[in-house]
């Protein structure tokens, strides 16, 4: 009597030494999705933030070169860091102010001038450590090289010129301040600061 062979046997998989079932295709596409996304934010955002800092730098810079390259007085206010570095506090009610700033390795200069208001000068001249009673009347102060640069004329006709000089200790800036009081209700102030880093 002959004896049948036994049933083939179907191999079955062994389980996952972790005990874990396979992944179906829903979960490796959420898996694959949230892959891509961390990927995506870890690379995508500081590139992003990488390419609007540069446009910010190269357009400050742009103005910065802009401001460099004027020649001679700028319509304008200087602004609040350059008032504060070179301790040239512009009254609030003061009008027709220009500035001018020179740089170089060994001195850095601004060039401000502005008409004010008796009340104005007296503030202005407190808020750069002297007084009205430190003006000289007769003197101007602003030396001719440093009026020439933005074409300054403190010799031309009969003004009441008056001046001072602020000397603060080094690294501040020096103010040679020369004041036009033809009218003394309304003064003309012309500063040139000046600072050795």
């Amino acid at each position: 009597m002959t004896v049948a062979p036994p049933p083939p046997t179907v191999p079955h998989p062994s389980p996952p030494p972790d005990g874990r079932l396979p992944e179906d295709r829903r979960h490796m596409l959420r898996r694959r999705f949230l892959t891509l996304l961390t990927i995506v934010l870890l690379i995508g955002v500081p590139a992003g933030y990488l390419v609007i800092s540069a446009n910010q730098s190269r357009d400050s810079g742009l103005d910065k070169e802009r401001e460099s390259s004027a020649m001679g007085l700028q319509d304008n206010w200087p602004s609040q860091m350059k008032r504060r570095v070179f301790e040239i506090p512009v009254p609030d009610d003061a009008w027709h102010v220009a500035y001018y700033e020179t740089s170089n390795w060994k001195t850095s200069r601004l060039y401000v001038q502005f008409t004010t208001t008796a009340n104005g000068l007296d503030t202005y001249l407190a808020e750069s450590g002297t007084s009205r009673a430190a003006l000289t009347a007769g003197k101007v102060t602003v030396g001719e090289h440093d009026s020439g640069i933005v074409g300054w004329n403190f010799t031309a006709g009969h003004h009441a010129w008056s001046g001072t000089t602020v000397t603060r200790d080094k690294p501040r800036p020096t103010s040679d301040i020369t004041v036009n009081l033809d009218d003394p209700a309304f003064p003309r102030v012309y500063v040139v600061s000046t600072t050795s880093p």
